[in-house]
């Protein structure tokens, strides 16, 4: 199996990168980070990256007038680095892929999609919308980004119970160490192709 070259893009804490850090570490995935991009200056991923000296850019949303400028700014910090795979993980905004990336770019979103999915569901606010529905299964879902929120072709899911109690906290939690594993296993799948 390849290597395969990351960038992450992140607007957050960081815990996917965190997890992608620990496991490349381990050898349990045959990938290099090759850049990090957060959309958020107090996103605690941008500190990640620096004590794992991995490159890190802050190329702040609100900057820029439109998507486009958004999304361009961004594509030519990419196109600086040897880049197989771009992987979101907690970027809240919208980047509008050239075409050079089509096929290329990974997001996990913490539901299963199609459901609880689109503009505006992103962290807590989509736990939070799984409990009030009364579902009794939530999970995470790897797919392939495309240039609308949270469509593209699914890779993979896992699930994970809604359990009588939860709280949007505990629902996370849950739904997270599924994510651990999913997209690793997503990205494997990706360096196999």
């Amino acid at each position: 199996m390849k290597i395969v070259n990351l960038a992450v893009l992140l607007s957050g804490s960081g815990r996917t990168l965190q997890n992608f850090i620990d496991l490349i570490a381990q050898d349990k995935l045959p990938a290099k980070i090759q850049v990090v991009i957060s959309s958020k200056k107090d996103a605690y991923g941008l500190e990640r990256a620096k004590r794992h000296n991995i490159p890190a850019y802050l190329i702040e949303r609100k900057q820029y007038k439109s998507p486009e400028e958004f999304s361009q700014v961004i594509t030519n910090i990419l196109k600086q680095y040897p880049i197989d795979l771009i992987t979101m993980a907690g970027f809240i905004h919208l980047f509008i892929i050239p075409s050079e990336y089509q096929g290329k770019v990974m997001n996990i979103h913490p539901a299963l999609l199609p459901d609880f999915g689109g503009k505006g569901f992103y962290y807590e606010k989509v736990h939070k919308a799984v409990l009030e529905s009364g579902v009794k299964e939530s999970g995470c879902t790897v797919h392939f980004a495309d240039n609308t929120y949270d469509t593209g072709p699914i890779i993979l899911q896992r699930k994970v119970p809604v359990l009588e109690n939860d709280t949007v906290e505990r629902l996370a939690q849950r739904v997270f160490e599924a994510e651990k594993e999913a997209y690793p296993e997503a990205i494997r799948l990706f360096g196999t192709k």
